[in-house]
């Protein structure tokens, strides 16, 4: 084995064995279910920051913004970067503090327990938001698990099959033995392994592309690279007008925060509601200039296939771009192999940190919401952690089948499972935390035609084409938003118990 792979293989190493350490220390301050799916409401405002930034971040930040940028451009990248900036901002600016205090009140472990506390229904939304958990979780974390196969089948020629597979049984590893703590710990750690990653590559890369001038007038000259209206062509060289309903339809991603359990679970656990603000201070320009940096990862990317130093990349391999660069910096000494080690290990923190906190919300949602919710079984604490980590490994295996092909898109799969969220959860989270008329059966209508459209419009309105060609997000959001509102007026208003907890909520926050 060449002494670059080796100093890589290393540097990799050392990071997942760091990993599984804070699991297993924060196995030790897990006494009960609250603390394993919450951290005991326990976290400060530069982890929850972080955590949920970095849980946010998944494998699209290193590979599916710089891949897109790479091939078509800033257009369908930029507005969706700028969605994303938007959606992150007001999220923290009007969800964090409610739900914080609203969880709380309720005492409220997960989201659909929220949702269910919140409405005071025993066991259909419980049941329902469980089941939706499911149903887009288990796509989500097989992207995961699909850029860890690509990355160690680029970088040693590990069977991708085989490199997938090692990677699920790590991340289950740490986040069975150590819960929502370990998972966010790790999440800190993460975030600072990928920053790092960004600001090394993009050093190397203009390096060795000739200069920041080379990357700026290379891009030039590709027809409507550079254009916020147009979308750069790699096949013809050409370029296709990028219209306003298409850039309306990007930005939506900005949308599915709101309904993001991941995330949103970060704003449950935080330790002090009054430090939030300093937590959306943090995160919101962490996630502006990271992504701004992954963007141009791309375009260095494009430089460097344009003067012949990195191979010309297509389709779904234009994700391995970032790869590629970290492989040729590999050839330049132990050090820079190293350096090259660190920026691989980001690849692996983005996808991480993301997948760790997908299977503590899936294997929540089953364990307490479902199993002990709907179906009504009564255990343990120790039985409730145990079942949540039988749950933890199923939804792994169904995961590590589902990214069984190696051709998948990281970026398709994430969009997909974003859109599901967003239309599903993200109206119903709105509702429940700043309208008092919203009632139970406007939830639950909400939730079922959000999750409906998505599939509908995505695969049978969308194939259209034309006007029809919008991000799935959009129209879900929309009809999941009228659905609630329309249901929550002609049926039963809240009753008064509801109506005055809601109002004790609002008064807390004045």
């Amino acid at each position: 084995m060449k002494t670059n792979v080796v100093c890589i293989l290393i540097t990799i190493v050392l990071y997942l064995l760091m990993m599984v350490i804070i699991g297993v220390r924060a196995s030790k301050k897990n006494n009960d279910v609250g603390d394993f799916y919450l951290g005991g409401r326990k976290l400060g405002p530069i982890v929850t920051a972080m955590s949920a930034e970095a849980s946010d971040m998944s494998s699209y930040l290193l590979m599916g913004l710089p891949g897109l940028a790479y091939l078509t451009g800033l257009a369908d990248v930029g507005w969706t970067v700028i969605g994303l900036a938007l959606g992150t901002y007001f999220n923290w600016l009007i969800t964090a503090k409610r739900l914080r205090i609203y969880s709380h009140k309720c005492n409220a472990i997960t989201i659909p327990d929220f949702f269910a506390k919140r409405y005071h229904d025993k066991k259909l939304i419980m049941g329902i938001a469980a089941a939706i958990i499911l149903i887009f979780f288990i796509p989500y974390t097989a992207s995961g698990f699909s850029a860890c196969g690509k990355l160690f089948n680029t970088l040693f020629g590990l069977d991708y099959h085989v490199a997938m597979i090692i990677s699920a049984i790590i991340i289950i590893s740490y986040t069975s033995l150590g819960g929502f703590l370990a998972a966010s710990t790790t999440d800190l750690v993460q975030s600072i392994a990928m920053t790092a990653a960004l600001i090394i590559i993009v050093l190397f890369g203009v390096n060795s592309a000739g200069g920041m001038d080379v990357v700026i007038e290379n891009a030039k000259g590709l027809k409507g690279y550079f254009s916020l209206t147009e979308l750069h062509d790699p096949v013809t060289g050409g370029s296709s007008h990028y219209g306003f309903i298409t850039i309306i339809s990007t930005m939506a991603w900005g949308l599915g925060y709101f309904g993001m359990p991941h995330i949103l679970l970060r704003f449950m656990a935080i330790e002090d509601k009054n430090k939030i603000k300093v937590s959306r201070r943090i995160a919101s320009v962490w996630v502006v200039i990271s992504m701004a940096v992954a963007v141009f990862i791309g375009v260095i990317g494009n430089a460097l296939t344009a003067g012949g130093t990195v191979k010309s990349l297509e389709g779904s391999t234009s994700e391995t771009i970032i790869m590629e660069m970290a492989t040729l910096m590999s050839e330049n000494g132990v050090i820079a192999a190293l350096f090259a080690g660190l920026i691989f290990a980001g690849i692996l923190a983005c996808t991480m940190s993301t997948s760790d906190s997908q299977l503590l919300a899936a294997s929540s949602s089953m364990s307490e919401n479902f199993i002990k919710g709907v179906l009504g079984i009564k255990l343990t604490d120790k039985s409730s952690m145990f079942a949540a980590r039988v749950v933890l490994i199923v939804i792994s295996v169904i995961s590590v089948f589902i990214a069984w092909n190696p051709d998948s898109s990281v970026f398709t799969i994430v969009s997909f499972a974003w859109a599901g969220f967003g239309a599903t959860f993200g109206p119903v989270m709105l509702a429940s935390l700043f309208w008092k008329r919203s009632n139970k059966f406007g939830a639950v209508a909400g939730m079922i035609a959000g999750g409906v459209m998505v599939f509908v419009w995505k695969f049978c309105i969308k194939p259209m084409g034309g006007v029809w060609n919008i991000y799935e997000l959009l129209p879900a959001f929309i009809v999941a938003s009228l659905a609630i509102v329309i249901v929550s007026l002609v049926s039963s208003a809240p009753s008064k118990e509801i109506c005055e907890e809601f109002d004790a909520v609002k008064a807390e926050l004045r």
